[in-house]
């Protein structure tokens, strides 16, 4: 298992603040302790997340070092439409992972496109994150990593709709979601906890 799967184990897109990394595994450890759940499937999956967070404790960096789409930063960013975010950093960014098949121009698309979706992820500004994430997998289809930002982007979206109270909508990106990245368990995990809220809300 590599860095990458770790963080899909919390939920987490690669590179997640420590700060993300521990808030995801207490949300998660709650949903899945054997104490708390019976159900043997939440047991394996309490154990993957332990392990999981055991191992990124070492090499997640603090938010002030990091990008981390699921907690809140005081950042200033540009507002330039669908131009690469330039955010200071104290120390070199965690590096994505690096896929061989993958010129030098498109790496770096890659890399300005991830600090782009967590900025816009992080204002919950859905559609141009939305926009953002299906231009760069139509332009790097072959690219797994790419995908499951879109999967991701797809689920923060429905979990938006779901809150606004657009049920049909939420349905639709959930699906979407799922189907952008169906082996992805640790998103299923999530999906099925919307839509469980979203059954709530109807």
């Amino acid at each position: 298992m590599d860095t990458a799967d770790y963080y899909r184990q919390l939920g987490l897109l690669s590179g997640a603040s420590l700060e993300a990394v521990k808030a995801s595994y207490r949300r998660l450890a709650r949903l899945y302790h054997p104490d708390l759940n019976s159900d043997h499937l939440a047991r394996e999956k309490f154990i993957a997340v332990t392990e999981a967070y055991k191992f990124l404790l070492n090499i997640a960096k603090p938010e002030a070092e990091s990008f981390s789409p699921s907690e809140p930063q005081q950042t200033v960013v540009s507002q330039v439409p669908f131009q690469p975010l330039r955010v200071k950093v104290t120390r070199q960014e965690p590096a994505l992972k690096r896929n061989p098949q993958l010129s030098e121009l498109e790496q770096k698309l890659k890399q300005n496109s991830y600090r782009e979706l967590q900025q816009l992820l992080k204002y919950q500004r859905f559609p141009r994150a939305i926009a953002l994430i299906e231009g760069l997998a139509e332009r790097i289809p072959q690219d797994v990593e790419i995908r499951q930002w879109q999967a991701i982007t797809y689920q923060r979206f429905g979990r938006a709709l779901i809150k606004d109270k657009k049920l049909e909508k939420a349905r639709i990106y959930l699906k979407k979601a799922l189907k952008t990245d169906p082996h992805n368990r640790a998103l299923w995990i999530e999906v099925e906890r919307d839509f469980r809220q979203l059954e709530k809300v109807y």
